[in-house]
């Protein structure tokens, strides 16, 4: 096994796991599951990968699922995520935590992610409040329907074709599908999420725009559920600058300790 790398398995083996220093199997200790964005496209690769390293560094274990959704591993395995966000999408990641759990590498757990990764972060503390201590959402989809259906408030780069076919294919019909979509909507669940919860946007984000984040925030305040939040001032769909990124570094580091640590 390698520590320096994530370990990439197909999505019908292992989850790649990045293993901080001296953890074995048995160990338990604490662990985070990674969701990564898109959801279409593959999360691992051969090569750096600066939070699963980051995080390993600080002691605690990374599982980085392949839920279906993923591409890279056939197109069977990719549009098995057809309409599955909140549903069997978000089952694979917690599967993912179970399996680690069993084989005695973590006992305890926090999820974390951006974008779709952010989505499913959310998803998870509403789905599966009993494996998560705390959750960590940045840039992350909240409201379904804003994002499939769009809004003459919020400005966003999705295109009109790719919400005319794409997305009510991949995700759901606005209209047609609109139960389900909150169904499956953090902001319509939010009263099902107890855990710690930091939420991090940036201001200029264009592909999931702030108001995501606003709606989350006031949503989870309705319930008496306030999150840590922050906001990065003249950044998008991730962070760009030197200073935001080593900010959120210590803010994650921070809230883990609070909530997770070894």
């Amino acid at each position: 096994m390698r520590r320096g790398f994530p370990l990439i398995s197909t999505p019908l083996g292992r989850p790649p796991l990045t293993i901080p220093p001296g953890r074995k199997p048995g160990d338990g200790g604490p662990a985070v599951v990674l969701v990564h964005g898109g959801p279409w496209v593959r999360g691992g690769h051969w090569r750096w990968s600066p939070m699963e390293q980051f995080l390993a560094s600080r002691g605690y274990l990374v599982v980085s699922p392949e839920f279906r959704g993923s591409a890279g591993y056939g197109l069977a395995h990719e549009r098995a995520g057809d309409r599955q966000w909140g549903r069997a999408m978000q089952d694979d990641v917690a599967d993912a935590v179970r399996w680690a759990s069993g084989q005695g590498w973590a006992d305890r757990w926090c999820i974390a992610g951006a974008s779709y990764g952010g989505y499913a972060t959310l998803m998870g503390l509403a789905n599966d409040a009993a494996l998560y201590r705390c959750g960590v959402a940045w840039v992350a989809v909240a409201d379904l329907l804003l994002y499939v259906g769009g809004s003459w408030w919020v400005d966003d780069d999705i295109s009109g074709s790719g919400r005319r076919h794409f997305l009510p294919e991949r995700v759901g019909d606005p209209e047609k599908d609109a139960a389900m979509l909150r169904a499956i909507s953090p902001v319509e669940q939010a009263a099902r999420i107890r855990a710690p919860l930091l939420l991090a946007y940036g201001e200029r984000d264009r592909r999931v725009p702030l108001a995501h984040g606003e709606r989350m925030r006031q949503a989870l305040r309705a319930v008496d559920r306030d999150p840590e939040w922050v906001v990065y001032r003249g950044e998008g769909h991730g962070w760009l600058k030197q200073e935001t990124r080593v900010d959120f570094a210590r803010r994650v580091e921070a809230f883990l300790a609070r909530h997770l640590a070894p």
